[in-house]
């Protein structure tokens, strides 16, 4: 060990649902069966930001929480947009997603301007999108999770979606047959699950680029234990992914 790692979880008290918690204990749990430090800095309002942010993880909430966390993330998006576009590897959720973009308007008709990282604004409608999704990435294969918003996003022209959805009535918008969006580093998602724990691909990348970034290359340096551990864990991921194709949506 030694060789550090930090992961920022932003906002856990006010956008965390859904198990969101859990992309976070996966991070750590990777990193360290790979040979590093992770240290984990949970970020909520008015608390310092850390000295390293070497990945970034933001969760899901409610219109509620959005609204709570919202002049906290207007103080620390110069920071944010200037470490998405150093390359620093962010995952967000649902809620976050969305304030990654440029504006989030509520069912109710009220505006609440993103912070502009992501390409992409988001209107509220009274019809949920919910249940089990399978999307298809070219980078990832098929990624499994559960989406649960009646916000529809939209990319602006350009902007990478995360994957492909098959059927409408799901993904960003129910129209257009994207799901999630991706700017340098930067992964949005409506995937819920937790996501991370049933995906080990992406939870590889954003390790792969957090350890680049800071170290210059990602060097695993795994005990025969550990990469006992780490086939043990992707097993389990294998299985769950099954199961969840398995279910009604």
């Amino acid at each position: 060990m030694g060789r550090a790692i930090d992961i920022v979880s932003l906002y856990p008290k006010d956008m965390n649902i859904y198990g969101d918690s859990g992309n976070v204990l996966t991070i750590e749990r990777r990193l360290a069966l790979y040979g590093y430090e992770p240290r984990i800095h949970a970020v909520n309002q008015h608390d310092p930001w850390p000295g390293h942010a070497d990945v970034i993880l933001g969760g899901g909430g409610q219109d509620t929480g959005q609204k709570k966390i919202i002049d906290d993330l207007y103080a620390r998006a110069d920071t944010l947009r200037a470490l998405a576009e150093d390359g620093v590897p962010m995952l967000m959720i649902c809620g976050l997603y969305q304030l990654f973009g440029d504006y989030f308007e509520t069912v109710d008709g009220a505006r609440l301007d993103g912070i502009s990282i992501i390409g992409a604004h988001t209107v509220g409608r009274d019809v949920r999108m919910i249940g089990n999704l399978v999307e298809h990435s070219d980078d990832f294969g098929d990624v499994i999770g559960y989406e649960n918003h009646s916000g529809q996003t939209f990319l602006d022209d350009g902007v990478r979606p995360l994957g492909a959805v098959d059927g409408d009535g799901m993904g960003n918008n129910g129209e257009d047959h994207t799901e999630g969006a991706r700017v340098h580093n930067v992964i949005g998602t409506y995937m819920h699950g937790s996501l991370l724990p049933k995906n080990p691909a992406i939870s590889d990348f954003l390790i792969r680029a957090a350890a680049e970034r800071r170290y210059g290359a990602f060097r695993p340096e795994s005990t025969p234990a550990a990469r006992d551990e780490l086939a043990r864990i992707d097993r389990i991921a294998q299985r769950a992914r099954e199961a969840a194709q398995l279910r009604p949506r």
